[in-house]
């Protein structure tokens, strides 16, 4: 079962949530739709499942037009941010639930709902009501309800965002074994990049409403095709600056100046935006020919076992995922490192003139 979204767009009161749309999910596939709040992603999940309907466009299933056709004449479940489930029916009762309103027979709704509690480590508690669970118990119980319909096409959305980051580990790694021994579309909304990753699979990547590029996941976060794409599927951000290629080197300013390398000789001189990972810049140099570049530290953000450090020189800002806890004082000068290998090249109207060709690490 394909699905395939052929030049959708959802305008409501004049707002446009979705625009010129086209994408194809592959039988069997797991797919991320990556994107801030407010990017679309809802919106287009209520789009699969036929709860909203196009402004223009038509939703394709297996090649098949089911434009029209409502949530209930269609195979789609839908897991949300929020538990929902059932509070008066036990476990057992809210994964069944599906089967009962299909009129599934007795012994096969019992042997599909064991097999899913199995699945999803919930066997000991299907004798117990949600609120006798905890929060990643009455997720699992709300995910079991979806997946025991057997769906051609399953909606996560955002579903672990209420989970604490121990329970989202385990999770997103059930889900990576579940979606492996199943021929269903899975789709997966997130906010975070890191998640997109760990998923794995494809990924989307959306912005006010609109695809920015759509592929195998780590070859969207390697090879962003814009630097609209670069930034959004990057935590933090990507740092760009506005730079200037000669034929021997490039210039930030008057005072800045690195030798060009072999990896950006083929771009013509002028005017670019450079960018660089956040988690590609050090304390300490990596390779003999790194970039030096002397800062002033603004905020050391620490979060964790890992700290965000916010700099500036005169010439640009910049942000520095650091493994590890460590502290800087406001205003205190420090170096950093990065190698010129690692740099993404954006040309002016923001189209990729370059990927790096070492890739390796995020």
């Amino acid at each position: 079962m394909s699905l395939t979204l052929e030049n959708i767009d959802r305008v409501v009161g004049g707002e446009t949530y979705i625009a010129d749309m086209n994408l194809t999910l592959e039988p069997g596939s797991f797919n991320v739709l990556l994107g801030r709040t407010l990017a679309g992603k809802t919106t287009l999940m209520r789009l699969m499942a036929g709860l909203d309907m196009p402004t223009r466009g038509r939703v394709l299933m297996n090649g098949e037009d089911v434009t029209g056709r409502s949530v209930r004449h269609r195979n789609v479940s839908m897991v949300y941010q929020q538990f929902i489930n059932y509070p008066g029916l036990t476990v057992y009762e809210n994964i069944a639930s599906p089967l009962r309103l299909a009129r599934v027979g007795r012994a096969e709704l019992d042997r599909r709902v064991r097999s899913i509690a199995e699945m999803l480590h919930m066997e000991p508690f299907l004798d117990r009501l949600p609120l006798e669970l905890s929060g990643g118990q009455q997720q699992r119980t709300a995910m079991g309800r979806a997946l025991v319909k057997d769906a051609d096409v399953v909606l996560f959305d955002e579903p672990l965002v209420n989970l604490d980051y121990k329970l989202r580990e385990e999770f997103r790694e059930e889900l990576r074994a579940v979606f492996s021994e199943r021929k269903c579309i899975a789709v997966y909304a997130t906010t975070e990049p890191a998640e997109a990753l760990a998923l794995g699979g494809n990924t989307a990547v959306l912005h006010e409403g609109r695809l920015l590029q759509y592929g195998r996941t780590d070859e969207v976060y390697h090879r962003p095709r814009d630097i609209k794409a670069a930034e959004m599927f990057s935590e933090p951000p990507i740092n760009v600056v506005k730079g200037f290629i000669s034929s021997t080197k490039i210039s930030f300013g008057d005072s800045l100046h690195f030798s060009i390398g072999d990896d950006l000789r083929h771009l013509k001189q002028g005017e670019y935006r450079f960018g660089i990972r956040a988690s590609h810049i050090s304390l300490t140099p990596r390779t003999p020919n790194d970039i030096e570049v002397a800062m002033t530290v603004d905020l050391a953000e620490i979060s964790g076992s890992e700290t965000f450090l916010h700099v500036h020189n005169e010439h640009f800002y910049m942000t520095v995922h650091l493994e590890g806890v460590h502290e800087f004082d406001v205003d205190a000068p420090v170096t950093l490192y990065f190698s010129v290998h690692k740099l993404y090249v954006f040309d002016r109207d923001g189209g990729v003139a370059h990927i790096p060709a070492h890739l390796g690490g995020v």
